[in-house]
C-alpha cells in the first residue's frame, strides 16, 4: 500500500507482472461463519477513506476532519509493517474516534513465498496454516489493546504476487484462510487487502470459498471513486457494504496545515467498533 512497502514504480511493475486485470470470477458471500446473534453488530461505513504509512497526529486528525475523508486506515500491527507508528495508541484511537473518524485496521502479515523482495515474514506451504493461526491471534492481540472491539474487522494485508504459480498460490489460500478462520472464531471480522490483478484476483475467483474473508480491498489505481463502477468481478460478489476500493496512491494533500501523502480509498465496508 503506497509507500508502506514499496514504492509506486516497483508495485506498479510487481502489479503489471503478476497479470491483467479480471472482468469476471467468483467470490464470497458477506461475513459468515458463525450464528448471527453471537457477533456486535456490524459498523459501517460508506464514503472517502485514506490510509497512510505512519497513522497522523492527532492534531492533524483534526484538521483534516473537514468532511473530504470520512475514515482513516491504520497499520495495526505485522512483522512486515513498514512504519514505526509513534501515535498510534489507545489514547489515539478514542481521540480521532471522539472526532467523528472512522478507523480501519490493517495488518501486514506474512507475505507469499514466491513474492519477490524480502520480507521479515514469508510464508511456506508447510507452515502457512500455523502461521495463520499465530498472526491472526496477534492482530486480534493488537486491535483490542488499541481499543477496537469485538465485531471489528482486521483487514490482512497481501502484496502482488504470481498467482499462477500453484504452490505459491495454495500456500496463500492455506494462510488467509487459517488467519480468516481464527479471526472469527475470536469474534473478528475477516477482511482483505490486494490487488485485482494478483492477491485480491486470488480470493475472488477461488473455487473453494471456504474460510475466506468476507471483506474484500481491491487496489486498482484508476483514479475512480467507486465500488461497484469498476468492481472486476460479478456483480453479486461482496455485495452487503464488503467492498473497499483503493483508487489514487501517494496523493500529497495538505489540509489545516498540515501535509500528509496518503492513498485515496473507495470504501463501503465495515470499520472498527470504537467506545
Amino acid at each position: 500500500m503506497a509507500e508502506h512497502r514499496q514504492s509506486k514504480k516497483r508495485r506498479y511493475i510487481a502489479w503489471g507482472a503478476a497479470g491483467a486485470v479480471v472482468v469476471a470470477g467468483g467470490g464470497i458471500a458477506a461475513q459468515q461463519s458463525m450464528a448471527a446473534t453471537a457477533w456486535p453488530a456490524q459498523k459501517t461505513f460508506t464514503g472517502r477513506a485514506f490510509d497512510a504509512c505512519t497513522a497522523p497526529s492527532t492534531a492533524a486528525m483534526k484538521a483534516w476532519h473537514t468532511g473530504f475523508y470520512g475514515a482513516a486506515a491504520v497499520y495495526i500491527g505485522g512483522r512486515n509493517r513498514g512504519c514505526a507508528q509513534p501515535n498510534l495508541t489507545a489514547s489515539w484511537v478514542k481521540s480521532v474516534n471522539s472526532m467523528g473518524w472512522k478507523l480501519i485496521p490493517i495488518y501486514v502479515g506474512a507475505q507469499p513465498p514466491c513474492q519477490t523482495g524480502s520480507n521479515p515474514e514469508k510464508m511456506t506451504a508447510a507452515n502457512a496454516a500455523s502461521l495463520g493461526v499465530t498472526d491472526a491471534t496477534d492482530a486480534v492481540a493488537k486491535a483490542s489493546a488499541l481499543g477496537m472491539k469485538a465485531g471489528s474487522p482486521v483487514y490482512l494485508d497481501m502484496e502482488p504476487y504470481d498467482i499462477t504459480n500453484k504452490a505459491c498460490n495454495d500456500a496463500v489460500l492455506t494462510y488467509v484462510r487459517s488467519f480468516s478462520k481464527t479471526l472469527r472464531a475470536k469474534t473478528y471480522r475477516s477482511g482483505y487487502y490486494g490487488f485485482s490483478s494478483s492477491s485480491a484476483k486470488a480470493i475472488a475467483t477461488a473455487t473453494n470459498k471456504t474460510d475466506l474473508p468476507g471483506n474484500l480491498w481491491y487496489a486498482l489505481w484508476d483514479k475512480q471513486n467507486t465500488t461497484t463502477a469498476d468492481w472486476p468481478w460479478g456483480s453479486t460478489q461482496y455485495t452487503d457494504h464488503s467492498r473497499g476500493h483503493q483508487y489514487m496512491v501517494n496523493s500529497k494533500e495538505s489540509r489545516g496545515g498540515y501535509t500528509i501523502t496518503v492513498d485515496r480509498d473507495a470504501w463501503d465496508a465495515p470499520v472498527a467498533i470504537v467506545g
